[in-house]
């Protein structure tokens, strides 16, 4: 029956015994608590009874996500508000940034690609800048904008920018010789090339760029929003954690990841979209 399935379906059998096999074996590895007729007088006397701080079983974490879940958008004060605010938060100041960042990558990309001039002019900025941690951005920011939202905005910024530009500029330059050359002979403006000859042809290397770029905002914002704290996912793990709530911090990494995979899927979509046939 198993050889009867497609790939695609045996191969989502196998993801779901291997999750429920891991559950199994996470929740049979944790110690249950001490019910309260188990203890010895002295132990109730000495708070032995109280609940040990400890990794919580899947079966917490399940209950608590079906909690937050089911009401995600509750706005309780400063300090309490629901999952899916705190993730709407960060999903804004990563798509800021990441839109600002594409808007300066992806022409300065083009124009890196298109002149060797350009290129070398550039290069050694870029081979300085890139390497940098964009948190190590985040004391600077801090300080020159004196605003902890844009910061955090600023941080996504530094770290998109980079593999939108590299890509789009590698894609630019490797677009085959012979297409400009047909275009120059049909006498097609600088701009009309770009734009109806070159970008098509590295639109699928400009959009992985674009998919790198996603995660790695993703990523970042997360720490970023524990150092500025107030809102966000980033902000909502750290605050948990001080609260030493594990099972609200192992229920927000599993929504950091269902987030980040959701972004990931989304721009696979666009990638095969447009996928150039030559």
């Amino acid at each position: 029956m198993f050889d009867n399935l497609s790939v695609n379906q045996r191969a989502a059998v196998l993801s779901v015994v291997m999750l429920v096999v891991g559950l199994l074996i996470w929740e049979a590895a944790i110690p249950a608590q001490k019910a309260a007729a188990e203890l010895t007088e002295y132990e109730r006397l000495t708070g032995g009874g109280a609940p040990k701080a400890g990794v919580p079983p899947p079966s917490q974490v399940i209950a608590k996500a079906w909690e937050q879940l089911s009401n995600p958008f509750y706005d309780a004060g400063p300090n309490d508000k629901g999952i899916g605010i705190q993730i709407g938060y960060s999903i804004y100041r990563v798509l800021t940034g990441y839109i600002m960042a594409a808007l300066i990558a992806i022409p300065l990309g083009f124009l890196i690609g298109m002149s060797q001039v350009a290129y070398k002019a550039f290069n050694p900025f870029i081979q300085v800048l890139r390497p940098i941690s964009p948190l190590a951005w985040m004391p600077l920011a801090l300080f020159i904008i004196q605003d902890s939202e844009a910061s955090a905005i600023f941080v996504i910024f530094i770290c998109s920018i980079w593999p939108m530009l590299l890509n789009t500029a590698f894609g630019v330059a490797n677009v085959r010789q012979d297409w400009v050359n047909v275009a120059r002979t049909h006498e097609l403006g600088y701009l009309k090339t770009a734009f109806t000859v070159i970008l098509p042809a590295a639109a699928p290397t400009i959009v992985t760029g674009m998919r790198i770029s996603i995660g790695i905002a993703w990523l970042v914002i997360v720490a970023a929003e524990m150092l500025v704290g107030g809102t966000g996912i980033g902000y909502y793990v750290w605050n948990e954690w001080n609260n030493l709530d594990l099972t609200s911090v192992i229920f927000s990494i599993l929504m950091i990841g269902v987030v980040g995979m959701i972004l990931d899927l989304a721009f696979g979509a666009l990638q095969r979209a447009v996928a150039y046939v030559e």
